[in-house]
């Protein structure tokens, strides 16, 4: 079956995230017991969306997260390199665009805001990635970045490290339709830096401001930042 290495080679990941849209959103919940719906809310609460404006969900996959975004009024599309995985979200009415986030189709300063879930870390250069959220985004406009991250409590961060991660493709293998993928998504989590490093990096890529929240302990962690005016 399909999957990426560290590497991100662009062609490699959009294969493997075709290969597990038909199922990814249950294994989600399946790998994450549950808590994929309360992080959900929890990012559309930060971004804080309004009525009007325009937001981008980046790396939006099957649109699930573009649903939550959208149901505060703003119009909102969804954005993903992967067509198998717009394609699994086929039924969810928002608007879909397939493109990648290192050349994003839309204009300059066309978002209020613009988030990206899961998304920074299977990006080949996740600063060029950064940079072209920018170019995309009004000054002023806002960002919001959800990605797994390192737990505050060192003991939590061990077991998350060396048992949960490593239990992830056998999990997998109930859920989805390749396992192999979640063997990639362990690796990539492990390599990723921890949030005061990623707050650097969105810092010096046309953001300014950058904090976070973590979630459930830090085994993930949203980060907020604004656009220069």
């Amino acid at each position: 079956m399909a999957r990426a290495d560290l590497q991100k080679k662009p062609a490699e990941v959009a294969s493997m995230f075709d290969a597990v849209g038909k199922r990814y959103d249950i294994t989600n919940t399946v790998m994450t017991a549950g808590l994929d719906g309360y992080w959900r809310r929890r990012i559309t609460k930060r971004l804080a969306p309004r009525p009007g404006e325009r937001v981008l969900d980046l790396a939006a996959g099957t649109a699930i997260s573009t649903i939550a975004l959208a149901d505060n009024g703003a119009w909102c599309v969804a954005c993903d390199f992967s067509r198998g995985m717009l394609k699994a979200g086929a039924h969810r009415p928002v608007p879909k665009v397939c493109g990648d986030g290192m050349h994003l189709p839309f204009a300059d300063e066309s978002f209020d805001a613009v988030t990206i879930t899961w998304g920074l870390r299977n990006i080949n250069d996740p600063a060029a990635g950064l940079r072209e959220m920018a170019r995309v985004t009004k000054p002023g406009g806002r960002l919001t970045v959800a990605e797994f991250s390192t737990p505050a409590w060192a003991p939590l961060a061990a077991v998350y490290k060396n048992l949960v991660l490593a239990a992830l493709p056998g999990i997998a293998r109930a859920a989805s339709s390749n396992p192999e993928a979640y063997v990639y998504l362990a690796e990539s989590i492990r390599a990723w830096p921890d949030q005061e490093a990623l707050a650097r990096l969105i810092n010096t890529n046309g953001w300014v401001d950058c904090g976070w929240q973590n979630l459930t302990g830090g085994i993930a962690a949203m980060h907020s930042a604004r656009k220069p005016d």
